[in-house]
């Protein structure tokens, strides 16, 4: 008996000996099935025996086949729960909202904020939710605070100052005047102090009175005059404001960014108005501006806030003819209806 298992095994060899031959080098391709069989037989052999048949592929494949074949028994994976959801978008949204917006609060703080919106989240995942964002925790958050946070936090008491340039026409050839204006940051109303060819630190000191007149002043009721370091910013200047309870903060140099209301306003009556037009003396820049700000007042409707008017309310009828308001010859139109 033993013989004849021996020659059977002997005459198996020497068939898989000659299989290997015919396929020389190429790669044999195991269906799922084949791999269980064969790493079922060769699981029962072992490395060494294996090692002894010359086999179509190595023993530490059957065997790897192997070892697979056991971790599919156990794999748990169909019967395995999602685990713990991951926090919405809008619940992280909100997080990086309430810490950019609220430069104190704290994990805990901003934890019960949105328990009071029914949002149940972990101190641990807030803290992680920022740390992703790149924002601190509040006491470091509470000592950067930015110049918009400022702004904003002092919007109803800020006023800004600024100049800007127009070149006229005139007897002496192409003028340059200075043009200083005042807009109030919360509503953008913007008053133009003065016009001048050639201003000095008197006439500034004189503007500097009219601005705080207890009567009509147009910044009577601001705390804080922003401008840049333009030397017509006199001492007599910030005197005459001082003397009203003002305070003229001046811009660091070379940020322009930090006055950008005013500087908005330069390129809005440049582009919309004063660069589209030839200016001929002082009376017709002074009438030009003038027309401006009424358009920038009364039918300019201002994007920062909310697409209104300054000024009054823009009157909706329904039915009724379009009219069109023209100024400047029709460089400032706006459009209205008349009542039916």
């Amino acid at each position: 008996m033993n013989q004849h298992q021996q020659n059977a095994l002997e005459d198996l060899r020497e068939e898989n000996r000659v299989l290997r031959e015919q396929i020389g080098k190429r790669r044999i391709r195991f269906t799922d099935a084949q791999r269980v069989r064969l790493a079922e037989q060769a699981k029962g052999l072992g490395r060494k025996g294996l090692r002894d048949i010359t086999t179509l592929v190595t023993p530490e494949t059957l065997l790897a086949w192997h070892r697979k074949l056991i971790a599919r028994k156990y794999d748990g994976s169909s019967r395995r729960g999602p685990g713990r959801h991951r926090v919405m978008n809008e619940i992280r949204e909100l997080v990086v909202e309430m810490a950019e917006q609220n430069r104190s609060w704290g994990y805990t703080r901003i934890q019960g904020a949105l328990s009071n919106l029914s949002h149940n989240v972990a101190r641990s995942t807030i803290a992680n939710i920022l740390k992703q964002r790149g924002l601190e925790p509040a006491p470091e958050r509470l000592r950067k605070t930015n110049w918009r946070e400022f702004l904003a936090a002092h919007w109803d008491m800020i006023a800004a100052a600024d100049f800007f340039t127009v070149e006229v026409w005139t007897r002496l050839g192409l003028t340059r005047f200075l043009v200083f204006f005042v807009i109030e940051l919360s509503t953008r109303r913007v008053q133009i102090a003065g016009i001048h060819r050639n201003p000095t630190g008197a006439w500034m000191e004189q503007i500097g009175r009219n601005l705080v007149d207890v009567d009509d002043g147009f910044v009577r009721r601001r705390r804080y005059l922003i401008h840049d370091r333009d030397p017509l910013f006199t001492l007599q200047f910030h005197e005459a404001l001082a003397a009203a309870g003002i305070n003229a903060v001046k811009l660091p140099p070379r940020s322009p960014n930090l006055n950008a209301y005013a500087e908005r306003f330069v390129r809005t009556i440049k582009e919309s108005c004063l660069s589209r037009l030839i200016i001929f003396g002082e009376r017709g820049l002074r009438k030009a501006i003038t027309e401006f700000v009424t358009h920038y007042y009364f039918e300019r409707n201002h994007q920062g806030l909310d697409n209104r008017l300054i000024l009054g309310r823009a009157k909706s009828y329904p039915h009724g003819p379009v009219r069109r308001r023209a100024r400047l010859g029709g460089l400032l139109n706006h459009y209205y209806r008349e009542a039916a």
